[in-house]
């Protein structure tokens, strides 16, 4: 089933890797009333993971969701880590993701892509959010962002274990669908070219956003649409550099990369355009992409989430950022051919 199918009310949806504690240390109560903002705003889809925090993100996800019937929103998580009970005594290794959750839960977590380890954390996944089962399933950071150059064994690991596991579970209908949650092209280049694995969609993760796409639209973008496997984009404010932050790609921006996000700033303002709205429908006017999932730990980020999402974008802006060279001559742009 393709994701598309499952969207009960529109592409807009919520990750709620901030929850997990993303770079700060974020009180329960504004925890809840982040999720609760995004139910009445009319968020009716949700990503979460066990390494949001070691497992915090799915408790806090599941308490509030607990408030609401089960077949009432499409829940996603992934596989891929294995929370232990265990608690960690030195530094994590998160590869370049570094210091992200530090603020999380202190339990040990352990990678794990075999066919036990993904059953296992779907178990364990249904358990701390307390429900009957999860629609969408991402096998979890098998890229050279997390390994290095031990990436293809770990994504050969997977393609024996959680591929097949997940397959199966999709077939048996345990799950609606399934495939990578990456925050790099290429594990999901190699999977769209297998012949065994059948994925329903992908999530991609700071891979197709204003500030990077060209690479994304040379060959995955298409090799997705032809295959039929939805993207769904994560990260659209790349770390929170388009958002009015200082983050990008988990690191501090590089003048560079600030350089060119005051051009964009300055052009938005220049047509009265919301950078987050840009940024929004610049990746909803892909065909291939039939979600986007930013994150947010504040109430106000949610309904400006869903404000850019609905703001009215003049076509002039669009032109004006080919014509500067700020989005890709390739790249599909909302109202323009």
């Amino acid at each position: 089933m393709t994701i598309r199918d499952k969207l009960l009310a529109g592409p807009l949806g919520f990750g709620t890797a901030p929850l997990g504690n993303m770079f700060r240390n974020i009180p329960e109560d504004e925890a809840a009333a982040t999720v609760e903002a995004a139910w009445e705003q009319g968020t009716r889809f949700f990503d979460t993971a066990p390494f949001y925090g070691a497992g915090l993100a799915e408790i806090r996800l599941g308490q509030m969701l607990a408030k609401h019937p089960r077949d009432e929103y499409t829940l996603s998580t992934k596989v891929g880590r294995i929370v232990l009970d265990e608690l960690e005594t030195g530094a994590r290794d998160l590869g370049e993701k570094g210091g992200v959750f530090a603020f999380g839960r202190p339990n040990k977590v352990i990678d794990d892509y075999t066919e036990k380890g993904t059953y296992q954390s779907i178990e364990d996944s249904l358990k701390r959010m307390n429900v009957g089962h999860i629609d969408f399933v991402w096998v979890h950071d098998i890229a050279q962002d997390f390994y290095g150059d031990e990436w293809l064994g770990k994504f050969e690991i997977a393609r024996t274990g959680a591929f097949r596991a997940l397959d199966r579970m999709r077939d048996e209908g345990v799950i609606k669908g399934w495939g990578l949650g990456v925050n790099k092209t290429e594990p999901v280049e190699l999977l769209l070219g297998l012949t065994n694995a059948r994925p329903d969609a992908t999530l991609l993760a700071g891979r197709y956003t204003l500030l990077d796409h060209a690479h994304a639209l040379q060959r995955l973008m298409p090799a997705a649409a032809a295959k039929g496997v939805d993207i769904v984009v994560g990260g659209p404010y790349s770390s929170g550099i388009l958002a009015g932050g200082t983050h990008f790609e988990y690191q501090a921006a590089s003048p560079e990369i600030i350089a060119r996000v005051e051009k964009i700033k300055a052009l938005a303002a220049r047509h009265d355009v919301p950078v987050k709205a840009a940024a929004v429908q610049f990746v909803l006017a892909h065909p291939a992409v039939a979600a986007v999932i930013p994150g947010a730990s504040k109430p106000s980020r949610i309904a400006e989430d869903h404000a850019a999402l609905k703001a009215v974008i003049p076509a002039d802006f669009w032109r004006e950022m080919r014509q500067q060279g700020l989005v890709s001559p390739e790249a599909p742009l909302p109202g323009l051919a």
